[in-house]
């Protein structure tokens, strides 16, 4: 009986860290040696017109305190040490998101003499976004997706009656050749 009070406090204790990790994620900013464009886009992200914060997502000055680090432009020589000891720094669970092409791939920058790659050569990575600078919206969006993947499965949603008329409705481009 013990065994199992004990194990449905550590369940209801994981639960609690798990929700609180989702919905109140606090994020650092690394800038491996970028344009800037992406630092430009990041900080619009904060900015009332899209308002991140409404999502939890805090934007944090030390990696001790930080569950997201958010990374970008191309790891080079003189970045890489630093990049690896930042998150280090940062207490388990750790996620990573890589913004932008010169974070994912190392962009306009790959092949120049002191430019290793983007960030998954040097720590893992969780979730990438595209873009040259990608839109405020898509770093917003891939934030968000990355907390959405922490989260615990649902419970299955009931099946539709047979009777509804509950058909998914697709938004998007018709094909071509498609009658109208």
């Amino acid at each position: 009986m013990e065994h199992v009070v004990k194990q449905s406090s550590q369940d209801a204790l994981e639960h609690v860290k798990t929700w609180a990790r989702v919905n109140s994620p606090w994020a650092i900013h690394f800038n491996s040696g970028s344009c800037n464009g992406c630092d430009i886009e990041i900080l619009a992200t904060l900015t009332p017109r899209y308002d991140m914060e409404r999502f939890g997502v805090k934007l944090q000055g030390s990696p001790r305190h930080a569950d997201v680090l958010i990374c970008t432009g191309p790891v080079t020589r003189q970045a890489r040490d630093r990049l690896r000891r930042i998150y280090e720094q940062m207490p388990e669970p750790k996620f990573v998101v890589a913004v932008g092409s010169c974070a994912i791939s190392g962009g306009v920058f790959q092949g120049c003499y002191n430019v290793m790659g983007g960030i998954d050569q040097v720590i893992p990575v969780n979730g990438y976004v595209p873009g040259c600078p990608p839109r405020p919206e898509a770093i917003i969006d891939g934030v968000v997706k990355l907390l959405q993947s922490l989260q615990p499965d649902p419970a299955p949603q009931p099946e539709h009656a047979a009777g509804d008329d509950c058909e998914p409705v697709l938004a998007g481009r018709p094909e071509e050749g498609a009658a109208e």
